[in-house]
């Protein structure tokens, strides 16, 4: 039992003792001086030996095999020690030499014969060109290393001795020295004194000058055969040529290749420029048929070279289209809207030529008009000769109208409400204006007319159409057929009526009934669901100048029939599934939250919108995204029905507390500093939809 409780007793100091060891190690670094590794081994003499480990600063000596001591250091650090292997030393273990006793390796150091590299030849060569190698110990060279990192494996080498290796110069290896490797995980790495020259192509000759797109351009020189690609100024590039020898390469000249030196590409990448520029042919016009042009028809242009043309440049700035021809004639669509001036050809290469002469553009002729005493709203006749091209015509007075005919030698047109007697001009396409030589006169009026209205209106508004004669009218009807049912006050000057609420939404017009049953047609009236913007600084889309800057779907579009007021509107026309953005634009761009800041709960959000299609499913997800929160307020009324379609455009209005991140209302609009926008999301549904005028606005 004695025995038994000694014995427990040591093992129990014996733990202790070692826990108290293994704090003391924790409390901080060791002073230990310790040797991990060094290397490489084999070694060099002359070369570098290095020793990895802890508190080698505190070593005095390194002794090699063969006693040979090194006291000097190449550099020395706590976990580093660099020397320079000295000539004398020969294969053996290494000591190091410190205060706390000598540390000796336990693998020997091996000393490496001498590799040297002293000359090759030749001096220059070309890719695939067999090279000698000269030097000692290259009979241990697993690898020859030539500039651009280009490798050659001994399996691959010509031959190879003691004092020689033949090697052929890669393809893709560029000028510089050459390296050679022992091949090892630490490898002897020797290079050359200098650096091999990899022969390039030389360029001497271009021709012919300058060169037309299409046919062949030779390049002269030598050792062309080691080139790749050609690549014009622009972009152009050719790898496959015509014909190739060290001498001469023949290639087809690209359509878009520009003027400008030429950049030849050899295997190695490479590239040599030519000190001789490419010079592109242009075009050349000989004459123009017809002169004057009429717009919308075709004139002939004649020349040399017009093959090459890709384009063309009308008086105005306006494109032609390109109707085909040859080299020597091509024949050109006129624009409607083309003016007179000069015409300009383009090819692919950028370049162009404009004609001397200036082409001009036939002009509406005016022969006659009826009747010449005439009343408001009647109809006007007026011939001549292409009068096809009138888009409009203007009349005394500052009013206007579009024809409600056009033909090559009639327009007939209806004299709006308000003209004064005079000369009328017919403005054509191209906005040329051609005034009549006849002047109207303006009968008065005996029938009812109309002198004044709105041009918009929602449905349910009271409107006023003022005019004479106006006690005539018994009836009026808005667009689609429906009859107004209630009315204000009526007079010869003045009727108020109430735009029906079944009115068909668009741009229309109204027809007045008279007691003789006569039709008077009013000037054209926008009957639209929408709200007016009361604060346009509050206005934050409206796709003219305040757009989007990114979406997956849609964009700005100006469909006459569509349009709210002739502005541009965002248009989406897609199958969409899932998250489908609409626009957006992010950092507060033209954001008017600093206007609204925390008035928040007096603020709508607002926008029109016109849902041209039944929308089944999914929502409009509205974000307003900032550094007090991610706010979303999801638009869907076709979820309770299962459908959703507007007669036209309409105005939604959200509260902007509506708006939540989750679990908070949004507070303040100044910190909406981030995405805004609108997309499709959480279902499936076609969506085609007219959206407009995004705001805010006081409730």
């Amino acid at each position: 039992m004695p025995n038994i409780f000694k014995l427990t007793w040591l093992l129990c100091l014996l733990l202790v003792a070692i826990a108290f060891n293994g704090c003391k190690k924790d409390d901080g670094p060791s002073d230990d001086i310790a040797l991990n590794s060094f290397g490489p081994s084999p070694v060099l003499r002359g070369g570098d030996l290095r020793f990895i480990g802890e508190n080698l600063d505190k070593v005095t000596a390194i002794i090699l095999a063969d006693n040979v001591e090194v006291n000097t250091f190449k550099s020395k650090s706590a976990d580093l020690i660099v020397i320079t292997v000295p000539d004398a030393t020969v294969n053996g273990k290494v000591t190091l030499r410190t205060p706390q006793g000598d540390i000796t390796t336990k693998t020997p150091l091996t000393i490496s014969e001498p590799i040297t590299l002293t000359a090759f030849n030749p001096a220059k060569a070309r890719p695939g060109e067999k090279i000698a190698l000269e030097g000692t110990y290259l009979n241990l060279i697993e690898e020859v290393i030539f500039a651009n990192k280009k490798s050659v494996a001994r399996s691959a080498f010509v031959s190879q001795s003691k004092t020689k290796i033949e090697v052929n110069v890669p393809d893709d290896a560029q000028t510089g020295l050459i390296v050679l490797s022992n091949g090892l995980a630490d490898p002897i790495l020797v290079e050359s004194a200098s650096a091999l020259e990899v022969t390039l192509p030389v360029v001497t000759q271009l021709s012919p000058t300058p060169v037309k797109a299409g046919s062949t351009l030779t390049i002269e020189g030598a050792d062309l055969d080691l080139t790749k690609s050609v690549a014009f100024n622009g972009g152009a590039k050719v790898t496959a040529f015509t014909s190739q020898t060290a001498a001469k390469i023949e290639l087809t000249v690209p359509a878009n290749a520009k003027d400008g030196n030429l950049r030849l590409a050899v295997a190695s990448l490479v590239e040599v420029t030519t000190t001789q520029a490419v010079e592109m042919k242009v075009p050349s016009i000989s004459g123009i048929a017809p002169n004057p042009a009429k717009n919308g028809g075709d004139i002939t242009v004649t020349g040399d070279d017009l093959d090459l043309v890709t384009g063309a440049t009308f008086g105005g700035g306006k494109t032609g289209v390109l109707q085909g021809g040859t080299a020597t004639q091509i024949s050109i669509m006129v624009p409607d809207d083309a003016s007179s001036g000069s015409l300009t050809l383009h090819t692919a290469s950028g370049k162009s030529v404009t004609s001397g002469a200036v082409l001009d553009m036939v002009k509406p002729v005016v022969s006659g008009m009826a009747p010449l005493d005439i009343q408001f709203t009647k109809e006007l006749t007026i011939t001549g000769n292409h009068l096809d091209l009138v888009a409009n015509v203007k009349f005394s007075g500052g009013t206007e109208a579009t024809p409600t005919s056009a033909s090559l030698n009639e327009v007939k047109v209806n004299v709006p409400v308000g003209t004064a007697s005079g000369v009328i001009t017919l403005v054509a396409k191209n906005g040329d204006e051609v005034p009549s030589a006849q002047s109207l006169n303006i009968l008065p009026s005996t029938s009812a007319t109309i002198t004044a209205m709105p041009i918009q209106a929602k449905p349910g508004e009271l409107i006023n159409i003022e005019g004479v004669n106006l006690d005539e009218v018994t009836e009026v009807v808005f667009p689609g057929n429906v009859a107004a049912t209630m009315y204000g006050l009526k007079s010869a000057a003045l009727i108020q009526v109430v735009v029906p609420m079944n009115a068909k939404k668009g741009v229309g017009t109204l027809t007045l009934i008279t007691v003789n049953n006569e039709q008077v047609i009013s000037p054209p009236i926008n009957i639209q669901g929408v709200d007016p913007v009361a604060d346009p600084a509050l206005v934050f889309f409206n796709f003219d100048n305040l757009g989007l800057w990114w979406g997956d779907t849609g964009g700005p579009e100006n469909d006459p029939a569509l349009t709210l007021d002739g502005s541009n509107y965002y248009r989406a026309n897609k199958d969409c599934n899932g998250w489908t953005g609409f626009f957006w634009r992010n950092g507060a761009n033209n954001f008017p939250g600093a206007i609204i800041g925390t008035n928040v709960a007096n603020y709508n959000l607002k926008f029109d919108v016109n849902v041209l299609e039944p929308i089944t499913g999914g929502e409009f997800a509205w974000r307003l995204k900032g550094s007090s929160g991610d706010f979303w307020y999801r638009w869907k009324p076709w979820e309770s029905s299962g459908s959703y379609k507007t007669d036209g455009w309409i105005t939604v209005s959200v509260p902007l507390t509506a708006f939540s991140d989750g679990a908070n209302s949004i507070a303040d609009l100044n910190t909406i500093t981030e995405d805004f926008g609108v997309a499709f999301n959480a279902g499936a549904s076609k969506v085609n939809v007219c959206i407009d005028n995004v705001r805010f606005e006081l409730k």
